[in-house]
């Protein structure tokens, strides 16, 4: 029977805990490698068996011990541990079989072997029949390689953060899971840190571990030299190979390969890897024995070798390829290299294609003629698939190559001009690039001139204006027209739907429904698949949140099945968004770090989840992780942002450097940010960047460009059906005359002011969107407690949603002034309500910050509980709930200046609360007070 090591080891101890069940014979059966001996010692720790003799018997090393006297027998209880029995003579094994056969109840024996050398296949303890025991119980337990869980358990151990998942797939790929092998290689690498950095090219470079080396050596060149050329083939091959294709690459013929592959077999220099494959145990071995090949031999084998590959169906280019080129036939190398690029992009893997063809054309020499056919190759699957920097720097060096001809150079540069913009980020170089490639191309190949003008027809990038952008759509119409090519028509329909939402052109919902998605062309759907997408993302800006699931759903799904990774990944991007506006924030964090992961060798196309993540570090109280994240990390400059993402991630550094009560800096910050959209002329981008530019300006007494600002931005939507952005324009009047009303003293024009606040409240409660809902709602039952206060200018009056004191605006000279301790005000009732409503929503979003910010103002316009004892209540070792809510934003890494603005307080206040919350929790630093709250 097979049992597994676990029921194997339960049968042993039964047998010791149950005399009358019998004794035990496990035998244990496993390639070298696998972990026998220490099976043995396991089995040798047996719980519950401290009586028992435990007796080893290593075979072919002690001449057999141990073995009772003649005519005597073990009379205690006995577990007799036989290691690598297929090393043992007959002379040991007739020996151990008496000592088998005559072993009592109450005793177990276990023995191990490796099955490929045994002399005897299938029969451990010799060609004579073993007589066992009527009662003996007999079993036997496999051993099997390592799954990747458990190689990347050992991997992590030895190597820590270089543990990569790649890496771990590469150690489990070249050792095959045999656990001496993993151990081994890993010990290479781990003399490789700190340099090792988890790339499974690492891993292939790193060698063959020496205990490997001699083994599958010693079992080659027990080969006699006329079969010896099989092993080699396999080496060659490198992989699982039919018999006949180790013949035919051998070149030893029928007859005599059939006989080289039984003695392969039987020497154990290879092993049967499925139904009629053959190969290495351990695949990492076939390095060690192709090294020791002599080259003219090799080369032959590697020819013979491309042309067996050559019949496989499907053919793998690749490796035919790698075999041409080993065997000296590049020709044959540069064709099979442009067939496995076409054969994998045709199938969607872009990256592979990518990697290959990299490779290919960095090789020095390589001809005018097969660098012709090959860069345009490695263009087109770049510009689909992800980023590589490699590929940047190949086609900015073969753009450069005078013998290349008019239309290839022009192919190139426009392959080139989408990635510096697309996957780059790199806009104003990559928007030069496709200048030159339009008119180059425009004179050669129209369908390519078309492309190269459609990309131009793309308003996100900074600098030109929307009117440049519908002067090239134009152009791109006319000539996808001329080409009358059909994929090329979609691809400027995409880009011209991307246009039209951008600006809530009034057609652009019928665009959308012109995509031709039930399209059979690849290249067509491709194009389909970036429209929907292209259409999800505007719609997330304009507002129209509720038609988004529907068009990435589709869009996705139709980017997956026609091979366009990089559309699969914006359309990720544009779901982080919607869920940020939306309040979907549960989890959001954390998916927002894995999709950066994720991308991590292309961080521009990850910059919708920098700054998701940013923005919700702003509401959270995480400044100091706001700022990093919102500069994207210093991944790439932010001025090369997307319009709308880079006037979004602007909004939240001036709310920042206005919270912080850096209103010069937060006015200049509004002014740059603000004269990137005017240029652009795309006003519904304007939404996420207004409120907070226009009060950056009020607040520093710029009143005359921010009524500007809400001007242009008024002028600029004119009828547009862009509800974000409608909402953001009444938020940035009400905004304007908040701040009016308090500069000029007119504490009777604030409830104007909160209504028109209400009015944004109840645009965003439509989109919906509850974070700024929230907000405006705030800010308007702020203007009615400050109407409502004596002379409309005490308590919160100054207090902006963007959490800064208000001395800027009132004249006050700190957060304590306006705290009005000489008697509380009388609020109205509904601005109470409206402002305890925003602490609760902030709270449940889990927006600290503006929570902690709303009831603050609650405090300062709520009377006093009746009823409580005079003097401050004793909290004895308890935080107060000052005290929580100054520790918790300390915390998160806010300043003893800006946690006084958020709450009120005097900055020797907050000090003091700090220093109360440090003392009850035993904290040693504000960053060790965040890990004992």
């Amino acid at each position: 029977m097979i049992a597994t090591c676990g029921s194997a080891r339960r049968s042993l101890a039964r047998a010791f805990a149950d005399p009358d069940s019998g004794p035990v014979l496990l035998f244990v059966e496993g390639a070298a490698g696998l972990g026998k001996t220490h099976l043995l010692r396991a089995l040798a720790d047996l719980p519950g068996t401290p009586d028992v003799a435990r007796l080893w018997w290593r075979c072919g090393a002690d001449g057999g011990r141990p073995e009772p006297a003649e005519g005597e027998v073990w009379r205690e209880p006995v577990l007799l541990l036989v290691d690598d029995v297929h090393r043992a003579d007959e002379d040991e094994l007739r020996r151990l079989r008496r000592v088998l056969a005559e072993i009592k109840p109450g005793s177990a024996a276990a023995v191990t072997y490796r099955p490929e050398e045994l002399p005897v296949p299938g029969m451990p303890l010799g060609g004579s029949a073993m007589t066992y025991p009527f009662r003996l119980t007999v079993l036997r337990d496999r051993l099997a390689p390592w799954d990747e869980e458990r190689v990347r358990r050992a991997a992590a151990e030895v190597l820590g953060e270089s543990c990569t998942a790649e890496a771990v797939s590469a150690l489990r790929e070249r050792t095959g899971g045999v656990p001496r092998a993993v151990v081994d290689l890993l010990a290479m690498l781990r003399e490789q840190r700190p340099a090792f950095t988890g790339t499974a090219a690492e891993v292939a470079a790193a060698g063959v571990p020496a205990r490997l080396a001699e083994l599958v050596l010693s079992r080659t060149y027990a080969v006699s030299p006329a079969h010896r050329p099989l092993v080699w083939a396999a080496a060659v091959l490198d992989g699982p190979a039919a018999r006949d294709e180790l013949i035919a690459v051998s070149g030893l013929g029928a007859v005599p390969g059939g006989d080289a592959l039984l003695r392969a077999l039987e020497s154990a220099a290879l092993a049967e890897l499925g139904e009629g494959r053959y190969g290495f145990a351990v695949p990492l071995a076939a390095d060690a024995v192709r090294d020791t090949v002599p080259g003219p031999v090799r080369q032959d084998l590697h020819r013979r070798a491309a042309g067996v590959l050559s019949r496989r169906q499907p053919v793998p280019w690749a490796a035919v390829g790698a075999h041409h080129r080993a065997a000296g036939e590049y020709r044959g190398w540069l064709r099979a290299v442009e067939k496995a690029a076409e054969s994998a992009a045709a199938s969607g893997r872009h990256q592979e294609a990518i990697t290959l063809l990299e490779r290919t054309l960095a090789t020095p020499g390589i001809p005018p003629q097969a660098r012709a056919r090959l860069a345009p190759l490695l263009a087109r699957n770049a510009v689909t698939g992800l980023r590589s920097d490699q590929t940047v720097e190949v086609l900015e060096q073969i753009v450069r190559d005078a013998d290349l001809p008019p239309a290839v150079r022009g192919e190139l540069r426009l392959d080139l001009g989408l990635m510096l913009s697309n996957q780059m980020g790199r806009f104003a170089e990559g928007w030069r690039v496709l200048e030159v490639a339009a008119a180059e191309l425009r004179e050669v190949r129209s369908v390519l001139a078309a492309r190269a003008m459609a990309a131009l027809v793309t308003p996100y990038w900074p600098g030109a204006s929307l009117d440049v952008h519908r002067g090239w759509l134009i152009k791109a119409a006319a000539a996808a027209d001329d080409s009358g090519d059909d994929a090329m028509r979609t691809a400027v329909l995409a880009n011209h739907v991307g246009l039209a939402m951008s600006w809530a052109d009034p057609e652009a919902w019928d665009l959308v429904e012109r995509l031709p998605v039930q399209s059979t062309d690849p290249a067509c759907a491709r194009q389909a698949a970036r429209g929907l997408c292209n259409a999800a993302d505007s719609a997330v800006w304009l507002g129209f949140y509720r038609r988004v699931d529907g068009l990435l759903t589709e869009g996705r799904e139709l980017a997956t099945r026609s091979g366009a990774p990089y559309t699969e990944h914006s359309a990720s991007g544009t779901r982080l968004l919607q869920e940020w506006w939306t309040g979907q924030w549960l989890g959001l964090a954390k998916r927002c770090e894995d999709f950066v992961a994720d991308t991590a060798d292309m961080p521009f196309l990850s910059s919708d989840a920098y700054v998701v993540r940013g923005l919700l570090a702003v509401a959270q109280g995480d400044w100091g992780e706001a700022r990093a994240w919102l500069s994207q990390r210093g991944t790439f400059g932010t001025e090369n942002l997307p319009v709308p993402l880079g006037a979004t991630a602007a909004g939240a550094v001036i709310r920042l450097t206005l919270a912080r009560q850096e209103v010069a800096d937060a006015a200049e910050q509004a002014r740059a940010a603000w004269t990137v959209v005017a240029e652009k002329g795309v006003w519904p981008w304007a939404a996420e960047l207004a409120p907070w530019a226009v009060e950056a300006l009020a607040r520093a007494g710029d009143t005359a460009t921010a009524h500007a600002m809400v001007r242009d931005f008024a002028q600029g939507l004119g009828d547009a059906d862009a509800p974000a952005a409608r909402a953001a324009l009444s938020w940035s009047r009400a905004v304007l005359a908040e701040s009016e009303a308090l500069a000029e003293g007119r504490p009777d024009r604030l409830p104007e002011a909160a209504e028109t606040y209400r009015k944004a409240a109840a645009a965003y409660a439509e989109l919906p969107r509850p974070y700024s809902q929230a907000l405006t709602t705030e800010c308007a039952a702020r203007c009615e407690l400050a109407a409502d206060a004596e002379g409309g200018t005490e308590g919160g009056a100054g207090e902006s949603a963007a959490g800064g004191a208000g001395e800027e605006r009132t004249g006050r000279t700190g957060p304590a002034a306006s705290a009005g301790p000489e008697g509380p005000p009388n609020p109205t009732a509904s601005a109470i309500a409206e402002l305890e409503s925003c602490a609760q929503h902030f709270t449940d979003l889990g927006a600290v910050w503006d929570a902690t910010r709303a009831r603050a103002l609650l405090r300062t316009r709520q009377p006093a509980k009746k009823g409580r004892p005079p003097g401050r209540p004793s909290h004895s070792d308890q935080l107060s709930p000052r005290e929580a809510e100054v520790a918790q934003l300390a915390s998160s890494g806010l300043t003893n200046r800006e946690i006084a603005a958020t709450l009120h307080l005097s900055p020797r206040t907050v000090e003091q609360h700090i220093a109360g919350a440090m003392r009850k929790t035993g904290a040693l630093s504000r960053r060790d007070l965040a890990h004992r709250l």
